[in-house]
């Protein structure tokens, strides 16, 4: 196993356990086959452990699972705050302590706030005493490191960076989401700043390996150097010196036998021209599949009304690429769970952003057709929702 420091000098694998997809027995988690996996693991050399207050069962799960082996110190636990459920530093509080009981902890090694949407978020968190809370628990030891996860744009998220005194962050990274979410731009900012970077979706929930379309499978099938989707994908960000560690969920030995053999190599500049030339190919079939040829670049933001327009149409693009409803559910999150919300249908077509757009993309009709498609009832029910009791 390869390990990368933090800013701090610990040592995580490169491979991380993201513990939200645990294989499920009738209405909770198959607690025997989790622990067969998740120990072999963490035997194998993998020390980072991640999961979440919202993860059904998740947390438990983890608890028992350290405590039956009683290898609590020998891994590095990151949990998250839910703080769009959250309306006082009471409430936060009261969180916390669960997340420790389920957890059969007394301290978190890797604190997040989970999915820190915007700056508007972080002050609406700073004036109910967020900051205080944060540094009393860092004083006491019950948190050792904070961070934050995130889903949105590359501006956004450099924002965020800069709002606090960050220990590490966590951002969706994959070889198609190079210029989209936080993207190279965002990961390479992080980790000027010296904030070591977690990396999650490494596969887009498996869309890289399961759901590629024929013509990138038949690539990885005529592939002379036998290299699989997984071992490209997580070569591929292994390569890149500022990322600090790479989360998967994995619910089968075969995945995890085959994950733990690419991270023993997990080196940075071990990726070859072969490797680039088979990603671009693999891209290309990808992107045979897309609906609005936007890059992702901003140059047509901000949007007088709010919209956050590439990641409508990644969102869009993602609905042909991968399935209908991650993309709806990746759309929701970006769009509906922040204070500004930025729907599509708030678009007002002024044209501003077509004047900008290097790709000459018509932005408003493909704006329409998008809205169609991804701000369906369940959508519009779930975004009243999320505005009227003030999830965000």
């Amino acid at each position: 196993m390869q390990y990368r420091k933090d800013r701090k000098g610990n040592e995580l694998s490169v491979l991380g356990y993201g513990c939200m997809r645990f294989t499920r027995k009738g209405s909770g988690i198959d607690i025997d086959k989790a622990e067969k996996e998740l120990m072999y693991a963490v035997q194998s050399g993998v020390n980072y452990l991640d999961t979440a207050y919202i993860y059904p069962g998740s947390e438990a799960a983890v608890g028992e699972i350290l405590s039956r082996n009683h290898c609590r110190e020998k891994v590095f636990l990151a949990t998250k705050l839910p703080h769009y459920m959250i309306k006082s530093i009471e409430g936060v509080e009261k969180i916390f302590k669960e997340e420790l009981r389920r957890l059969q902890t007394d301290y978190i090694d890797y604190y997040l706030m989970h999915m820190l949407t915007d700056t508007d978020t972080w002050e609406k968190l700073k004036k109910i005493g967020i900051t205080e809370w944060i540094e009393s628990k860092l004083k006491s030891g019950a948190i050792r490191n904070i961070g934050f996860s995130y889903h949105g744009h590359t501006e956004m998220f450099q924002k965020l960076i800069d709002v606090y005194d960050w220990d590490f962050c966590q951002i969706q990274y994959n070889y198609m989401d190079e210029h989209s979410q936080a993207g190279r731009a965002g990961l390479k900012y992080a980790a000027g700043k010296g904030i070591p970077v977690i990396i999650m979706e490494p596969l887009r929930g498996g869309r890289l390996v399961d759901l590629l379309p024929r013509g990138a499978k038949r690539l990885f099938e005529q592939d002379k150097l036998g290299r699989t989707p997984a071992e490209l994908a997580f070569r591929w960000l292994y390569n890149q010196p500022e990322v600090t560690c790479v989360l998967s969920g994995m619910n089968s030995m075969e995945m995890i036998e085959e994950n733990i053999k690419t991270a023993e190599k997990g080196k940075a500049g071990h990726f070859g021209e072969e490797d680039d030339a088979l990603v671009e190919a693999v891209k290309a079939e990808i992107q045979k599949t897309v609906k609005v040829g936007c890059t992702g670049c901003g140059y047509c933001m901000p949007c007088p009304r709010g919209v956050d327009i590439p990641v409508t149409f990644r969102c869009y693009n993602e609905m042909y690429s991968e399935t209908k409803s991650g993309a709806r559910k990746e759309y929701l999150q970006c769009t509906a769970f922040r204070q500004n919300q930025s729907s599509a249908s708030l678009c007002i077509e002024c044209g501003k952003c077509e004047s900008h757009c290097p790709q000459q993309i018509e932005i408003r009709k493909e704006l329409k057709n998008a809205v169609r498609e991804l701000e369906t009832l369940p959508y519009k029910v779930a975004r009243k929702g999320i505005a009227l009791f003030k999830l965000w």
